[in-house]
């Protein structure tokens, strides 16, 4: 059997988490992903990202982001590795980078660029905020886009500060955003003989996970507003609840999921109650619901709630990291996975989401320029031609 994505090969000028979120996917799917990396500037950022390290220029930050590829360092503003990467591309499916919005066209990465090497690649670009307009120099993060987009005036209770997510889910959706479309682009070059640019940015990203709370305001000038608890804008109870030990999580959100619940939990009153009876008749009466819950839930442990109402209604315990990454359930998924790292045998990453019928490639990201004189003897470059190359600093 052979891995879904086995005999494509992806270009990436990748660093940071975005790009090599996107590529992450890929070559955990078989695709072998090339990471082009800056010797002069110490690889990709992330390498020496504290503060857990793995021997010089690794870390669990890169680890992270960069397992099963391979590392070619280049100078791409040398001649000589404009050369290199045009070969490199020749043989390529696709090419991918993370770089400031204007850096592209300077760098000769487009597939005006490409092309004549080779028509058919498909030219994925992430960048902050595109590569025209007046930000297209314009740095940007992750935070910086939830900022922006709304994110911070959901995320939280209603009266603390504008709030951020626990985690760069910005990045990770356009690394998600991008693999997508990396592979959209192979299958259109592989119909036409042609490849294309794709763009995507983080902040048009951002802007499209508003959903429908964006049509709600473009339709009827509605603002979603931060909601006590968590809790679902509309939908009443999907929100936190107190239990005897801390909170449990229930999304009781539609009719029949609210009155099993109410039953479960042997509050068939509730259902009855004129208050609660609908559902927008919850959502107007939102904090007296909560209050009464408080109340009952109050008297059992979360676990103990956990094994009534698991299965049954849509409920889940809240979490630290420790406690999720040590969930037995999630331990009984194979959730985690060694990957036999030359300075640290036993070091674990999440394991992929992906799950085949057969087993996923496992190792670790590759060091600053590791697989450098293997890939250039696959692109036919003799002993003394890699030696030059090294001795000009192009590699």
């Amino acid at each position: 059997m052979t891995l879904p994505l086995e005999g494509l090969r992806i270009v990436a000028v990748e660093h940071w988490a975005a790009g090599p979120y996107a590529t992450g996917y890929l070559a955990d799917l078989g695709a072998d992903v090339i990471k082009v990396e800056s010797r002069s500037q110490g690889g990709d950022a992330c390498r020496t990202l504290g503060p857990y390290y793995l021997g010089e220029g690794d870390s669990h930050v890169f680890q992270a982001f960069n397992r099963n590829k391979r590392s070619l360092t280049l100078d791409l503003k040398h001649p000589d590795g404009k050369a290199v990467l045009h070969r490199l591309t020749a043989t390529a499916d696709a090419f991918m980078h993370n770089l400031r919005g204007d850096q592209a066209a300077k760098l000769g990465l487009t597939y005006a660029d490409l092309a004549p090497s080779n028509p058919r690649i498909v030219c994925a670009h992430i960048s902050a905020y595109g590569r025209e307009g007046e930000r297209s120099d314009w740095p940007g993060f992750d935070y910086l886009m939830q900022a922006e987009a709304g994110f911070f005036s959901l995320t939280g209770e209603p009266d603390g500060p504008p709030t951020r997510f626990g985690l760069s889910m910005i990045d990770y959706m356009t690394g998600a955003t991008t693999s997508t479309a990396i592979l959209a682009g192979i299958l259109g070059a592989r119909e036409s003989g042609k490849g294309r640019d794709i763009d995507v940015t983080l902040f048009d990203v951002a802007m499209y996970q508003l959903t429908y709370p964006g049509a709600w305001y473009l339709n009827e000038g509605f603002v979603t507003r931060r909601v006590p608890r968590s809790s679902h804008p509309y939908a009443v109870p999907s929100q936190l609840v107190r239990t005897r030990d801390g909170w449990i999580m229930v999304m009781a959100q539609n009719q029949r999921f609210w009155g099993l619940f109410c039953d479960l939990i042997e509050r068939g009153d509730l259902k009855t109650d004129p208050r609660f009876e609908d559902s927008d008749g919850r959502y107007e009466n939102r904090d007296a619901l909560t209050a009464e819950l408080d109340v009952h839930l109050a008297t059992r442990d979360t676990a103990a709630w956990m094994d009534t109402l698991g299965g049954h209604v849509p409920c889940a315990p809240v979490h630290d990291v420790a406690e999720a990454l040590e969930n037995p359930f999630f331990r009984e998924r194979d959730g985690v996975r060694e990957l036999g790292h030359p300075d640290r045998p036993d070091f674990k990453l999440v394991a992929s989401p992906f799950r085949l019928d057969e087993p996923l490639p496992n190792r670790p990201g590759p060091r600053l320029g590791k697989d450098t004189d293997d890939i250039l003897a696959e692109l036919g470059y003799q002993e003394r031609e890699v030696a030059a190359l090294r001795e000009s600093g192009v590699v």
